[in-house]
């Protein structure tokens, strides 16, 4: 049995020290200083430098709920953490913000030292529901068609996605970048429209072209595209924004037939996702990856977190061990107003569910909106308010950012043991980095959500205390400091609902069929 590497010991993490029983405190200084940063639920502390601890090589106190991680069992390799670059975040950095104003934000969200590196990001191939307009790559007049894509153009990203998504790439040379379609041009469509309809027979070829010079289009703009779902959300048809949907049949065919073996001919290594929809359906990536042909060409399943439950994740890698599983969309809205319960709700399900149900990757949904409605941009989402940018007001969706901020590619989920007696009640994940391993817990009681990043601490144990006064994150040399975060803003909604959420923070949106 192997040794694990280091042990989390949580004080009162199931329940309360005992009356009049005092804090053992911090332990003494026998092994390496432990850096310590808080984040409170009330905001009153984001990130904040606190007192270091040490590392403890001696025995592990009784009165511990201890945690172990086994960096000798491993499972699979993080791609990072992010936010969606949508039309209405680009515009608002690249129109709404000075450039100090937008370099001093990008540096922030992408860069590191002291920013929080985020290495994952989410474009829309086309319009949204968070665009200025509906448009896609290849638009003609009503009755015509373009078959040999000879009007295939991106030009309506330079103005403002581009410089953006460059920048970022700039800041953060490891930045992923995945892509997803709202809709087919209009053409391809049985509605003839961006809205609603699903993929004409004679279309497939056509469709499969198009992601191809959407691919080299980006690239020969110096942004490589890591990744693509064919078709976002494709059991969803908006009636009022782009959206088109996509059976399993018909997603195995314009796979197997059509886009895994022209990216096999053009020599193209993006790699093609299937689903990209909420956990509640997961039959639907079942059946693709039951046919014939489309299985060769799928790399992994991608996931929303709108209806379900994170474990649907798991049952689909179970059967398919070797497609890799993405988080790749998540949002919320006036709903969950309460950022405790939104930090906890997002470190619970997402940084740590999703990644524990085989996630390589997290994503939320727009990086940056304003809280302000406005009919500037054409941003209807049913009955949800519309949203718009407002001048200097760029408040980024930061829950990723609350995960250990070096980010890295080719650091792995490590093994860590379960909780007899606190299952229920703290949830955790480990992480291993080439300079050290972290751990990632939020613990429920008392409205606490604790990260822990430790490197280098093995054989020892450090004790982390859960009681209502203090709630910490610690982190091990030679490891960074985080870097700073401000407050999470409310979800921003960006699609209709049939009903308020249950249960606290931003919890999943049901979505009409």
């Amino acid at each position: 049995m192997r040794s694990p590497a280091w042990v989390l010991g949580a004080i009162a993490a199931c329940g309360r020290l005992a009356p009049g029983e005092p804090s053992p405190g911090p332990p003494p200084p026998q092994g390496p200083a432990a850096q310590v940063w808080l984040t409170t639920g009330t905001a009153s502390k984001l990130l904040s430098r606190e007192t270091d601890v040490h590392f403890d090589s001696g025995p592990v106190p009784a009165t511990l709920v201890r945690i172990v991680v086994d960096e000798g069992t491993t499972y699979q390799e993080i791609v990072g953490f992010g936010a969606a670059i949508t039309d209405a975040s680009a515009w608002l950095l690249q129109n709404r913000m000075t450039p100090a104003q937008r370099e001093a934000l990008l540096q922030e969200l992408f860069g590191r030292n002291p920013g929080i590196g985020l290495s994952f990001t989410r474009l829309t191939m086309g319009a949204s529901d968070f665009s200025l307009h509906h448009y896609s790559y290849d638009d003609m007049p009503a009755g015509q068609t373009d078959s040999s894509l000879a009007h295939f153009s991106i030009d309506s990203n330079r103005a403002y996605v581009l410089p953006v998504v460059q920048r970022a790439l700039a800041i953060n040379p490891q930045l992923r970048i995945m892509a997803s379609p709202w809709s087919a041009p209009g053409w391809m469509k049985t509605t003839g429209s961006l809205i609603q309809g699903t993929l004409l027979p004679e279309a497939y070829g056509p469709f499969a072209e198009y992601f191809r010079r959407y691919i080299e289009a980006y690239g020969a703009a110096g942004v490589p595209i890591y990744a693509i779902t064919v078709q976002n959300e494709p059991h969803y048809e908006p009636s009022d924004y782009p959206g088109m949907r996509l059976e399993p049949p018909a997603r195995a065919r314009l796979i197997g037939q059509y886009v895994g073996p022209l990216f096999a001919r053009a020599g193209i290594q993006t790699i093609i996702l299937d689903w990209d929809h909420n956990w509640d359906e997961y039959q639907s990536p079942l059946q693709v990856l039951a046919d014939s042909a489309a299985p060769r060409y799928v790399a992994g399943v991608a996931w929303h977190c709108y209806a379900g439950d994170v474990s649907a994740q798991s049952l689909v890698h179970d059967a398919h061990p070797d497609k890799d599983a993405y988080f790749t969309e998540c949002s919320g809205g006036e709903w969950a107003p309460n950022f405790a319960d939104d930090l906890k709700w997002f470190v619970r399900t997402l940084i740590i569910g999703a990644t524990r149900g085989w996630a390589k990757g997290v994503l939320l949904w727009n990086l940056a909106l304003d809280r302000r409605g406005d009919d500037r941009l054409d941003l209807r989402c049913g009955h949800a308010q519309r949203r718009v940018l407002r001048t200097g007001a760029c408040q980024p969706v930061r829950a990723a950012g609350r995960t250990p901020h070096r980010v890295e590619h080719g650091r792995g989920r490590a093994g860590n043991g379960g909780l007899p007696e606190c299952g229920r009640r703290l949830q955790s994940v480990a992480h291993r980095q080439h300079r050290g391993g972290g751990l990632q817990l939020c613990g429920p009681v008392g409205g606490a959500v604790v990260s822990l990043h430790a490197c280098g601490g093995g054989g020892r144990h450090v004790p982390l205390e859960l009681t209502a006064a203090r709630r910490r994150a610690i982190s091990s040399p030679p490891c960074e400091p985080y870097g700073r975060a401000p407050s999470l803003p409310s979800c921003p909604a960006s699609r209709a609902h049939r009903s308020r959420p249950k249960g606290p923070g931003c919890h999943p949106r049901a979505r009409a069929r």
